[in-house]
């Protein structure tokens, strides 16, 4: 049976070929045909003499604007009926674009890139957003058919055998999803029902419509897609993206009812679920559990622990960058995900945020690189680009050493010298391609960025620049890059310090004037040292013990203390020397 919310229309047909079926009308705005679909025959919902593609369409092999196509979910054969994902506690997140992340950009050209995660120690597999969206080539984050994998990447079958195969490689996999806005092309929604409010509004165009009259079908629609890719994508969570633009007055809001929801189908599978989500509100009650009258998602990503640590190691202070930059808040960020937890932001010229209190380190995520913070710069430049080697090998260790969840994002590992900018593929829209190189120009006025620098979204140059270059791996130093970020991950996972989660464990010394940190943790070390010379720190009970890892050869004086080299890091262990870990100093 074909069904479809339109409660708007005052008739509906589904068109099979050039046959067209009527369907009835049922309550709530209901419309249902009990003519019932093959697996692969594709069809339109004619809606008062007009068609579209299917709202809740499972495929879309011609586009956004082509017809659908039925997928029968229960045909695929999966292998991972044993599979249980590690505890978010102990993960460590990669984040990728399937575009860019081969040179085939595909689904199933993923699958020969997998070892290479296993071995570098990685746990999580994060998915950038994969439902349709105009074209072939983008971010995803206009996607218009949330129930549809993008066809250029493979489409539905192919999705599932890069899910499959991640674990049997033992890897779980999360999906960045978009329930804050749609796309600007192919989005038929507002033609079948009231899916956006004309009482709020977001930077891509009007709100969603989560709280007002019929949004309970609205909610119903997006509950409806998380649990499919849980379900049927096998999916081991989402990452919800920029839940602060969801506007909801909801007794309920959304996010809790979605939480919930998930939580019900965990305990009906047997599987264990995460909810990630994106906000910019340092608000802790996004990850307050339910019971505390939070919504209850597990984790949220944490900008403030990147901006502290970028504009340190960089230089940056324009934009939102203009809050940050001292060795002191690098300290508050590795004692509570929040820099701004209350105080004055000048940036944002009010009071932000409020206090992370009583919460695990466990429920936020921390990184030096994303696809925001390199995609939304002019040029799409990494961390490498900005700053030195040794500089981005301390804010590696500072992520991967750190109580938080750590995230990686493509190619960080051995210091890939591809950009990833902003590319889209709008070329048969000429006015909507126009929109986007205006709106990126004015985006980056408040960085000071050169306009004429800014790479045009729609060249398929900016595109292929961004792809992930693979024969880096067999230049020295991206080898002796890749072998840093191995062993700061292996010792990691071998000291239960470094995997605790407990903030109100950490002691952490900023000098601001030498340029050092020295951050403890329950027996182990992380050394610092940011400026450009060498510098001597005291020795006590903890760095007069083994040493674990160093960046550069670290210089030990007896009692007058040690000496770090010059954009350096050393970690030491309290005597307690890690099991299969081995001692490295880099030169």
């Amino acid at each position: 049976m074909v069904a479809v919310w339109a409660p708007l229309a005052k008739e509906a047909e589904l068109v099979v070929g050039e046959t067209c079926h009527s369907m009835r009308q049922s309550a709530g705005g209901w419309w249902k045909s009990e003519r019932r679909l093959a697996p692969g025959q594709e069809y339109r919902l004619r809606l008062d003499g007009e068609a579209f593609p299917d709202p809740r369409s499972a495929s879309q092999p011609h586009g956004v604007h082509g017809a659908s196509c039925h997928i029968d979910h229960s045909a695929f054969l999966w292998t991972d009926g044993a599979w249980q994902p590690r505890p978010l506690s102990s993960s460590i997140i990669y984040e990728l674009h399937i575009g860019t992340f081969t040179p085939e950009g595909t689904f199933d050209s993923a699958i020969d890139k997998l070892d290479h995660l296993v071995d570098l120690g990685i746990t999580h597999v994060e998915l950038m957003p994969v439902a349709e969206f105009l074209g072939s080539r983008g971010w995803g984050y206009d996607g218009v058919y949330p129930f549809a994998p993008h066809h250029a990447y493979g489409g539905p079958d192919a999705l599932k055998r890069l899910v499959n195969a991640c674990h049997e490689r033992g890897l779980a996999v999360l999906l960045d999803v978009v329930y804050n806005h749609l796309g600007p092309s192919g989005n038929y929604l507002p033609r079948f029902g009231p899916y956006f409010s004309s009482r709020h509004s977001t930077p891509w165009g009007p709100a969603i419509n989560f709280d007002g009259p019929q949004s309970d079908q609205v909610r119903r629609y997006f509950c409806d897609n998380a649990l499919m890719w849980l379900r049927d994508y096998h999916f081991d969570g989402l990452r919800l993206d920029a839940v602060h633009a969801i506007v909801d007055t909801s007794a309920v809001p959304f996010l809790e009812q979605l939480a919930q929801e998930v939580d019900e189908l965990e305990a009906h599978l047997g599987r264990h679920f995460v909810l990630i989500a994106e906000s910019d509100l340092n608000d802790p009650r996004i990850v307050r559990p339910r019971e505390m009258g939070g919504f209850g998602l597990d984790a949220q990503w944490s900008d403030d622990i990147h901006h502290a640590i970028h504009s340190l190691l960089t230089g940056e202070r324009d934009g939102y960058y203009a809050d940050y930059g001292s060795l002191e808040h690098v300290a508050v960020a590795m004692t509570q995900p929040y820099v701004y937890a209350g105080e004055h932001s000048d940036f944002r010229q009010r009071i932000h945020g409020r206090p992370p209190t009583n919460l695990s380190a466990h429920r936020f995520l921390a990184y030096i690189q994303n696809h925001d913070q390199l995609g939304n710069r002019a040029q799409g430049d990494r961390l490498t680009h900005l700053a030195s080697g040794d500089r981005a090998k301390i804010g590696a260790a500072l992520v991967l050493l750190s109580p938080y969840v750590p995230m990686l994002f493509q190619g960080e590992e051995w210091g890939s010298d591809s950009p990833f900018q902003f590319f889209v593929d709008f070329a048969s829209e000429p006015e909507l391609a126009a929109a986007v190189v205006t709106g990126r120009t004015k985006e980056f006025e408040a960085f000071g960025w050169d306009p004429s620098q800014i790479p045009n979204p729609n060249d398929i140059e900016t595109f292929r620049r961004s792809k992930l270059d693979w024969n880096e791996l067999n230049r020295p130093e991206h080898v002796e890059r890749l072998a840093w970020y191995r062993s700061l991950i292996a010792l990691r996972k071998s000291l239960p310090a470094l995997t605790n989660g407990r903030l109100n464990d950490i002691g952490v010394f900023a000098d601001e004037a030498a340029g050092t940190l020295i951050v403890h943790r329950a027996g182990v070390t992380i050394a610092c040292n940011f400026a450009p010379e060498n510098r001597s720190i005291p020795s006590n009970e903890e760095t007069s013990g083994a040493l674990l890892l160093a960046s550069k050869p670290v210089m030990t004086a007896g009692e007058n203390g040690i000496t770090l080299p010059a954009e350096s890091v050393a970690v030491f262990g309290n005597d307690q020397q890690p099991q299969n870990v081995a001692i490295r100093s880099a030169a």
